[in-house]
Formats: structure tokens, C-alpha cells, sequence
């Protein structure tokens, strides 16, 4: 569904709950699941979980759209989303189909370059989003969850260098 911005078409935005003590549990739980936060500790697991949020999209709803600013990470917490990418010819091709306990926009975290990819909802589906500007408030509160995140990135460009050689 579009609505009408000024002049031009945006997505509508989603529902989104900000989440009660009760909930930060639950999603601690399901950012432990993000490989970018496999060292983190319970303790720094809660503090990302008390900046998130759960949005609902309908289907055809974008969460993301490709070569935009990213706004954070998502974790699926259900249905589905397609995964497109427009190649420099226009043609638009599926990268991936995601569903429950997957994570898209981890790299939004990191940096500010633009979505490589749309998101669409494929059906009703709920997500966590982790926003990048609390994210980045929690890493200048909390120095040692960077030091650990840039250890798990280190890891995967040793084990991505190792399999490219």
C-alpha cells in the first residue's frame, strides 16, 4: 500500500510497538541469534534489546528499499520477506526468501552506506528492529560490545579471505 508523501510514493509506514520491560527478555533472546552478537554477554544482549522495536508490515509492505539509508538491523520474528536486488541493467532478480529467525540489515549497524537490496513482506510479518542510532549510542555507553563485534567481523573476513584464496 502506498499513501501519498509530498510528491512522490512512499511505503506506509508500519505498526510499531515499543516493547515493555516484560518483552526485553524475549528479545535479548532473539538478538543472541544475530551471528554479529554471538560474543555479547546476557547483560550487553539486554541493553541492545531495551532500543528495540516491533514493526508489523503487511504484504507488499517494504522494510527496506534498495539504495537507501539503512535504519537498522531486523530480525524476523514471523512471516515472510522477499529479498530483491535491480542490477545496473534494471532487471530485478530474488536474492533470497527469509522467514522467522532470520536477520536482515546487520551492515546498517556498521556503516551508512545505501540498502543494497529491497525487503518486501511477502505476507503479514513481524520484526524486530534494532535502529542504528541507539545501537551506536549503546557502543559509545558500552565500548567492550564494539571491541567484541569487531571481533566477530575480523572473523568473518578471515574465514571469507581463507575461502577466496
Amino acid at each position: 500500500m502506498f499513501r501519498r508523501f509530498g510528491k512522490r510514493n512512499q511505503p506506509s509506514p508500519p505498526t510499531s510497538t515499543a516493547a515493555g520491560p516484560q518483552h526485553h527478555e524475549e528479545h535479548a533472546r532473539l538478538l543472541a541469534s544475530v551471528p554479529l552478537f554471538l560474543d555479547l554477554s546476557k547483560r550487553e544482549l539486554q541493553r541492545l534489546s531495551a532500543a528495540t522495536v516491533l514493526r508489523d508490515y503487511a504484504a507488499n509492505d517494504e522494510l527496506v528499499r534498495q539504495d537507501t539509508p539503512g535504519v537498522g538491523l531486523f530480525v524476523l520474528v514471523s512471516g515472510r520477506v522477499r529479498v530483491t536486488a535491480r542490477q545496473d541493467g534494471g532487471d530485478t532478480h530474488e536474492l533470497a526468501v527469509m522467514g522467522p529467525g532470520e536477520v536482515l540489515g546487520e551492515m546498517a549497524l556498521l556503516d551508512e552506506l545505501p540498502r543494497s537490496a529491497t525487503a518486501t513482506a511477502l505476507e503479514p510479518t513481524r520484526a524486530l528492529l534494532l535502529p542504528f542510532q541507539d545501537f551506536r549510542a549503546a557502543l559509545r555507553e558500552d565500548p567492550d560490545i564494539a571491541i567484541k563485534l569487531l571481533a566477530v567481523v575480523s572473523r568473518r573476513l578471515r574465514r571469507a579471505e581463507t575461502r577466496h584464496y
